[in-house]
């Protein structure tokens, strides 16, 4: 599959699916319905889940599938429904493999400063998502940019704002973080559902605010690109992430408020930028 900037006039481009790889026939489910959703608004869609969590609170957590199953469950989705698939790599090994199967490599913020890894995602010449680790500033993700544009053949390099790390089990998004992030040279992505996770709230778990989701994501739908989203169609149930997990069935009401701010932001840019010109 040819895989292009998934950019319009007309629309942010969105990134959305479950957590976690938790079955074959569930992939195929939420691929399909996030696909239908999207396409009915015109929006440019990305499915996206993870093979592998390896960041998980517990040892006892569900992680994923294996890497092999993950990759073979990602390229029939791929490929059955003709829509690209983002997946995260956690080591560097897993890129070129991963690379053969997906359209978009991610790095997850905790991993946002890991040279050998940033360069062997680079090296694949796959669209690389890179999101800002809980821990940094905005301004620092420059280096983790520019680490990837040293490597001859890269691809495209999305940077993505997913919260900052506020006292002891919770996240807080500064809002000048995107203007900050816009200096990269890269699109913007908000990450809408990791900024309201509750770091080891549940004890052995992450806890979240979903109910804070769509306030926060009307707050930057001016500011960015693309949306990311962890969506499920019944969250209670989700093997990963259920607490700050989007509702499937609330996904497309949310989605047509987005629309709406981020086309009138974009219509008030564009008057600004022929005023100064």
């Amino acid at each position: 599959m040819d895989f292009a900037q998934p950019f319009t006039e007309h629309s942010f481009f969105l990134i959305a699916g479950p957590c976690v790889i938790e079955s074959r026939a569930h992939a195929h489910l939420m691929s399909a319905q996030l696909r239908d959703i999207a396409e009915d608004r015109g929006i440019p869609f990305i499915y996206k889940s993870s093979f592998d969590k390896a960041n998980r609170t517990s040892k006892d957590s569900y992680r994923g599938v294996e890497m092999a199953e993950g990759l073979d469950i990602l390229t029939e989705v791929r490929q059955k429904l003709g829509v690209p698939v983002l997946t995260d790599v956690h080591e560097s090994h897993q890129c070129e493999p991963v690379a053969a199967a997906v359209d978009v490599l991610q790095i997850p913020a905790f991993l946002c400063r890991q040279t050998d890894l940033l360069v062997a995602a680079a090296k694949t010449g796959r669209t690389v998502n890179v999101k800002k680790g809980q821990f940094l500033a905005p301004w620092d993700l420059k280096n983790a940019v520019d680490k990837m544009r040293s490597v001859e053949g890269h691809g495209d390099i999305w940077v993505t704002e997913r919260g900052t790390t506020f006292g002891y089990g919770n996240l807080v998004v500064d809002f000048q973080s995107f203007p900050h992030l816009r200096k990269t040279g890269c699109p913007v992505i908000f990450d809408a559902t990791h900024s309201v996770q509750k770091p080891g709230a549940l004890g052995d778990k992450t806890g979240g605010a979903r109910e804070m989701i769509p306030a926060l994501s009307r707050a930057a739908a001016t500011a960015v690109d693309g949306f990311f989203f962890e969506v499920h169609d019944c969250p209670e149930k989700a093997l990963s992430d259920g607490p700050n997990a989007m509702r499937l069935e609330d996904f497309g009401p949310l989605l047509d408020q987005l629309l709406a701010i981020w086309r009138a932001g974009r219509s008030a840019a564009i008057r600004d930028a022929a005023g100064k010109g």
